[in-house]
């Protein structure tokens, strides 16, 4: 007789592109690159960063991003949410630090607060909860544009010389790579994203490799300087009880405070699912270029809320599914499809 293999239940979303994270880094800490292969995997990182925010200047449309401007209110609530309530939260953290955080996590945490939200996994939460679909999907693009130039400036500011430090020389590599890839993706995407669209799929494995090889670069450097010896159990405990609190917070304040703003059931759903994400797919990539040879613990705390949102988020979801106001017009998605499409890669082809 065969047994079947139990699966998680269906409101509980375990991320498969978060597996392969988690494989990723237990390779690097089994065989980390050192020497010659580590000087050639950096290389081939800062190039595959490079080519991230080049494609995903290409796919996201500005235009759509400008269509929703006439929901001014909405958009400025969430983007006050992700660029301002999150990282005073994130501030607040550093309270934490020596009894609950190690400064290099602390880091880590206050980076997490100041990454841009995401789009895709935003868009389906809001579809799934019946609320204001296309409020979310502007208002990811939003977060998204806004976060190429804001997470790098509040990087600096609230960071300051934090992990690898941010210098000239640190603002020189974001511009170099991730504003001007990001910028020219932007220009070219008149010719290229027709393309980009009809090969979607190719192009977000190209996607989840690069982003995988950055991560194996960054915690192969991180094991090398023997930087995990700090992350005992009770440490990463500790981060994820704040982690929950950090998320918790988000949740209740972005929902009662659209409330007391006076948006409607529809756009508060889009408030509460755009204004309490963050952007795995972004965030990495940044982190690399941010944070240099200590991006190992920097992403830790990101990689760790991702899944936390997603499962969080799903079970809200569901449950605002079956409220009794009338479903409108708005279409099913499935929030677990997607594992690292917050990024504005699925927008062009959104409308």
């Amino acid at each position: 007789m065969t047994r079947r293999i139990p699966r998680p239940p269906s409101w509980l979303p375990v991320d498969p592109y978060l597996l392969a994270l988690a494989a990723t880094v237990a390779l690097a800490a089994l065989l980390p690159a050192r020497g010659t292969a580590a000087d050639m995997a950096g290389g081939v990182s800062t190039g595959a960063v490079s080519l991230l925010f080049f494609l995903y200047g290409a796919r996201l449309s500005a235009a759509e991003a400008l269509d929703g401007l006439r929901h001014w209110r909405l958009h400025l609530t969430v983007l006050a949410c992700t660029f301002v309530v999150f990282p005073l939260l994130g501030l607040a953290s550093g309270g934490l630090v020596p009894y609950v955080l190690t400064p290099e996590l602390q880091a880590g945490f206050l980076f997490l607060c100041l990454v841009p939200s995401t789009i895709q996994s935003s868009i389906s939460f809001t579809s799934i909860a019946r609320g204001n679909v296309p409020a979310a999907i502007c208002a990811g693009s939003f977060s998204s544009l806004a976060g190429i130039l804001v997470t790098p400036l509040l990087a600096a500011l609230f960071l300051g010389s934090t992990g690898g430090g941010f210098s000239a020389d640190s603002l020189l590599r974001i511009v170099l790579q991730l504003l001007v890839p990001f910028l020219a993706g932007q220009l070219l995407r008149r010719w290229v994203g027709g393309l980009l669209t009809r090969h979607k799929k190719a192009l977000g494995l190209v996607d989840r490799g690069a982003i995988l090889l950055v991560v194996h670069t960054a915690f192969s450097e991180g094991m090398v300087a023997g930087v995990w010896r700090q992350v005992t159990p009770a440490r990463l405990g500790a981060l994820l009880a704040a982690e929950a609190v950090l998320l918790a917070l988000m949740l209740t304040l972005s929902w009662y405070g659209a409330r007391r703003l006076g948006f409607g059931r529809a756009d508060r759903i889009a408030i509460q699912f755009a204004g309490s994400k963050k952007s795995l797919a972004a965030g990495l990539p940044m982190a690399t270029v941010i944070f240099g040879a200590h991006a190992s613990l920097a992403v830790l705390p990101l990689m760790l809320f991702h899944q936390m949102q997603l499962m969080v988020c799903a079970v809200i979801a569901k449950r605002r599914s079956l409220d009794p106001e009338p479903p409108g017009n708005l279409a099913d998605a499935d929030p677990a499809s997607e594992a690292l499409s917050d990024p504005p890669v699925t927008v062009a082809g959104s409308r």
